[in-house]
């Protein structure tokens, strides 16, 4: 299949995401999220802060490396890293949609808005998989409503997400920023239901499994053509 031409400013977002892609924890699962939020008030033996510069993992996950810790961006969800999603607008005779790299361009909005500031996070509680979870800043921008604003990222179903949260999805579903100018399979699905999950996947294993969808967060195809010029931001 011929692969999406990438707006410019895309492109450069893809060039910082590529080269941590081959981390392990790109392809962590997240399989204990609903108990997680049941059970974080009995969680103990955890940092109740982290903070320094950080390496960015994949659209919700960072890495702190002189405190050792990974910590997940709460209330949070976002492409994985070998996941696609599609531009609904037709391009020449093709009846396949052009596919977009979901995954590494959360990744890539992620890094862009952390940069190289010291990042903050107040965890929460430990997941399922034993990983921290927390609310990160850096300076005064809450990462994951930085995320959410752009549109590379959703608030997790399972979570009690802050008021500001559900406004600016609202906000990016009804301006198309981000994924939501795309059609993107449902991350919980996509991970239930994807066999191959190394960087190597192509586009049209999402394609196929995006026409046994069994749930939509993504407008269809049609709506979303009337999306505005403007989506990379």
């Amino acid at each position: 299949m011929t692969m999406p031409v990438i707006r410019p400013g895309l492109a450069v977002l893809l060039a910082t995401a590529l080269p941590g892609l081959a981390h392990s924890a790109d392809m962590a699962a997240d399989s204990g999220k609903a108990i997680a939020y049941r059970t974080s008030k009995a969680n103990t033996g955890i940092p109740s802060t982290v903070s320094g510069r950080v390496s960015v993992i994949d659209g919700r996950t960072l890495w702190f490396p002189h405190a050792g810790h990974m910590v997940r961006l709460a209330s949070l969800d976002a492409c994985e890293l070998p996941q696609w999603s599609y531009d609904p607008r037709r391009y020449g005779e093709t009846m396949i949609p052009k596919p977009v790299p979901c995954g590494p361009l959360a990744k890539a909005w992620l890094k862009r808005i952390a940069g190289s500031a010291t990042v903050k996070c107040a965890v929460q509680f430990r997941d399922g998989d034993s990983q921290l979870v927390g609310r990160c800043t850096a300076g005064r921008r809450d990462l994951a409503l930085e995320m959410l604003r752009v549109g590379w990222a959703r608030i997790e179903p399972a979570s009690p997400a802050p008021s500001e949260y559900q406004h600016w999805q609202r906000y990016a579903m009804s301006a198309r920023h981000g994924m939501w100018a795309t059609y993107v399979l449902d991350m919980d699905e996509w991970r239930a239901k994807a066999i191959d999950r190394t960087l190597a996947r192509r586009p049209i294993a999402d394609f196929n499994l995006l026409a046994e969808r069994e749930s939509e967060i993504s407008p269809p195809f049609e709506d979303a053509r009337k999306r505005p010029r403007r989506t990379d931001r």
